[in-house]
């Protein structure tokens, strides 16, 4: 078993976004069990393509262990804000597709990813970083730098109705 100690968590490297990215495949289609809509080769060489064109608005976070096993993830997005009197470069991220191989869990892997994306976040400059979690991990985020801010709110893009 490997131990906390050998997995290094880090920006991920060029060469490691294919491995990065079939992380999501595993998180939807093997924990999740959704069906996807396009086979594995497919997704993956998409995604990874998909990343590399986004390097400078989508940065890639991995956990790795010592034998170069990508065992975690986590995304920084970064989102340009509107120009205010303070300044005109402005920008905010969101932590997104946070994920830790299920025998890699319970081992603080995802708090270090997390602490990883908010550190690069405060380094580059950033307002500040939201995230948008699965019912279990809240906790997992306030541990590790989040809070809740009664600023946001929520609204689904697919909203049909609105009420007066």
């Amino acid at each position: 078993m490997t131990s906390n100690q050998d997995i290094t968590v880090r920006r991920a490297r060029d060469e490691e976004l294919e491995r990065v990215v079939r992380l999501r495949w595993n998180w939807t289609v093997v924990d999740r069990q959704q069906t996807p809509e396009m086979d594995e080769a497919t997704f993956v060489d998409g995604a990874a393509a998909w990343a590399r064109d986004r390097s400078a608005t989508h940065i890639p976070f991995a956990a790795v262990t010592a034998k170069g096993d990508v065992v975690g993830m986590a995304w920084l997005a970064k989102a340009e804000r509107v120009a205010s009197t303070k300044g005109f470069d402005r920008w905010s991220g969101d932590l997104q597709s946070c994920y830790v191989m299920p025998e890699y869990r319970n081992r603080g892997i995802g708090g270090r990813l997390v602490r990883a994306v908010l550190d690069a976040a405060t380094e580059m400059g950033a307002e500040h970083v939201t995230v948008h979690t699965t019912a279990g991990s809240p906790a997992m985020y306030t541990r590790n730098g989040f809070r809740q801010n009664p600023r946001s709110l929520f609204a689904d893009a697919a909203i049909t109705e609105v009420a007066d």
